[in-house]
């Protein structure tokens, strides 16, 4: 059984530390806000301004001028603080945000990343994706593992037009999980009844299996 877009939001909040100031980009990602672990400080960013973003607000408590970069409306913390985008650019090309975990169209076996447009669609601009994919020190790509008429989205080499070349670090898709780095790509897990043989079906990106796979 694949992962849902739950269990895939609540795997990546694994990769959390205490103490880390996090970037989640717009779909899936958002959903790791649900399962920070209690106990763990982990402070969210916002490229439009915010720093210390609440959870999601119930319809009671909804308030139109409060929105991520996303245009999501969102709720605030006593801690929150609010600044200008040109600041949190600031945040992002200084290398102070510890992680950020994006959505993608495609990402290639090198860790290029195409994650905010596809020719001849229209597109709203990149937003902060190139900054965030340049400036954090790892990222962590959410995304389905295939596209919805079934080609694969995890490829060896991307044919949209690039976010980032070589930066993501880890991919966290409805088979399972990989990793990026010097040495290629590693499936370090796989989720329930999804076999090392179906995930080498469903992936053009060539990769190694870690030994705990190996049955």
């Amino acid at each position: 059984m694949a992962w849902t877009r739950e269990e895939m939001a609540r795997r990546a909040a694994k990769e959390l530390r205490d103490g880390f100031y996090v970037n989640l980009g717009i779909g899936i990602p958002t959903l790791v806000a649900n399962y920070i672990p209690d106990g763990m400080t982990v402070t969210l960013q916002s490229e439009n301004g915010m720093l210390g973003m609440g959870p999601f607000p119930y319809e009671d408590e909804v308030d139109p001028d409060l929105i991520n970069a996303g245009k999501q409306t969102i709720t605030e913390l006593p801690s929150t603080s609010y600044f200008s985008s040109s600041d949190s650019f600031g945040m992002i090309r200084g290398g102070h945000i510890a992680l950020s975990i994006l959505g993608a169209m495609q990402v290639s076996e090198k860790g290029d990343l195409a994650n905010w447009m596809i020719p001849g669609k229209m597109v709203k601009g990149m937003g902060g994706a190139m900054d965030l994919v340049a400036g954090v020190k790892k990222v962590v790509i959410i995304m389905d593992h295939n596209a919805r008429d079934g080609s694969p989205k995890f490829l060896k080499h991307c044919d949209l037009p690039l976010t980032g070349v070589g930066v993501v670090d880890m991919v966290i898709s409805d088979v399972g999980v990989f990793t990026i780095d010097e040495t290629g790509v590693t499936l370090i897990e796989l989720a329930p009844h999804i076999t090392v043989e179906e995930a080498k079906k469903r992936t053009e990106a060539s990769f190694k299996i870690a030994k705990e796979l190996h049955k």
